[in-house]
């Protein structure tokens, strides 16, 4: 249950989080929306992996020009502008058509997606007091916009088509200008954005790499589009559900996960469920989809809360910071390429060697991190 509190720090991280909230919507559609009527958009199926890749990617490219301009402009007028953008990137997806159109879309809501994310970070964690709090309520209230969107945006689908919805979101996402007219206003003279770089990977980071690649990307282009045949006519309705209950799993089950690894331990913890999620993945692909796929979104919200505690683990002190940016940006590559690789080959491969490929992946990786565990942390504060 989300708790509302006067303090000024827990309002306005309350209020990022909802502009966030409704401007996400028009996002999350799109990968449920993408494979399964990519030619209603004018594009190809390796084509709708690329957009829906690209604004991972620009993103990583991205970060610290937006985290310049917030430093400088505050977080009122930096979400007011991306929340307005936002809006007109979801009209974009309505009514455009084809690769080239639709990719300045992704690439404009790749960086509204970055100023509002790194404001709904910033306010939930500008007083050290009750941060852990705020931050998990912050994100409750994010996920809010997508469980609700996604099995109303399908149903509306079925009927009307997958591009009406994205002119009602388009109105919702400036519903978001209500919020953020009570942000804050002032600068962030305090905050250097440094750049993000790209560290070579430790075994963590290749674990959140493969993580983002099958989970974030393989699995998710993959519902669409091995749905469609599976379930003619009801399959949008079924996949949206299926990615609203990814997004309420994270609401309910991340805390669950941290208790579990306070009490089994996060290495533990992370093996037996990455484990459990590539058998899960063999199942998707042999042709288990829906149950398969509840079973990955329910263990992917139950990962969610412990690489963060396996970072600080193994880098303490003043490595911990560039260890926890080099591990999301790993994980943002992976998930940017997912859906890339997912385009170019389910059309062309088994979706049992593709996803048994990915589920021996995950597997290995897993198992990486156990054996990489007793390294001292000290030597790989730099690189892995």
């Amino acid at each position: 249950m989300i708790r509302l509190s006067p303090l000024p720090a827990d309002r306005h991280s309350r209020y990022a989080a909802v502009a966030l909230a409704l401007a996400l919507p028009a996002d999350v559609l799109l990968y449920l929306l993408l494979p399964m009527y990519a030619d209603d958009f004018g594009i190809s199926l390796a084509e709708a992996g690329g957009l829906l890749a690209a604004n991972r990617l620009v993103r990583i490219a991205g970060y610290g020009a937006v985290a310049r301009f917030y430093a400088r402009h505050g977080d009122r007028v930096t979400c007011s502008i991306a929340v307005v953008v936002a809006a007109f990137c979801a009209l974009g997806n309505s009514v455009l058509s084809g690769f080239w159109p639709l990719l300045v879309v992704r690439l404009g809501w790749g960086l509204c997606y970055a100023a509002l994310n790194l404001s709904t970070q910033a306010l939930a964690t500008a007083d050290v007091h009750n941060a852990a709090r705020r931050t998990g309520a912050s994100r409750a209230w994010i996920a809010l916009g997508p469980v609700i969107a996604l099995p109303a945006g399908a149903l509306m689908t079925l009927h009307h088509g997958p591009r009406l919805i994205f002119v009602i979101l388009a109105g919702v996402a400036l519903l978001g200008l209500l919020a953020t007219r009570a942000l804050p206003s002032g600068a962030h003279a305090t905050l250097h954005p440094a750049r993000r770089r790209i560290r070579w990977p430790d075994r963590l980071n290749l674990w959140s790499f493969v993580e983002g690649l099958t989970l974030d990307g393989l699995f998710i282009l993959g519902l669409g589009f091995l749905g469609k045949d599976l379930l003619p006519g009801q399959a949008v309705l079924v996949a949206g559900l299926l990615l609203a209950l990814r997004y309420l799993s994270e609401m309910l089950l991340g805390p669950v996960g941290g208790r579990l690894a306070d009490r089994h331990g996060a290495l533990r913890l992370l093996v037996a469920m990455s484990l459990a999620t590539s058998g899960a993945l063999l199942a998707f692909g042999a042709g288990w989809l829906w149950s398969a796929a509840a079973v990955i979104v329910v263990l992917r919200a139950l990962q969610l809360p412990l690489v963060a505690p396996l970072v600080l683990a193994r880098y303490p002190g003043p490595a911990r910071v560039p260890a926890l940016a080099s591990q999301a940006i790993w994980r943002d590559i992976g998930a940017g390429a997912g859906p890339l690789i997912a385009g170019l080959l389910l059309a062309r491969v088994p979706a049992l060697a593709l996803y048994g490929a990915a589920a021996v992946a995950l597997a290995v990786a897993a198992l990486a991190c156990r054996t990489g565990a007793s390294r001292p942390a000290a030597t790989g504060a730099g690189s892995g």
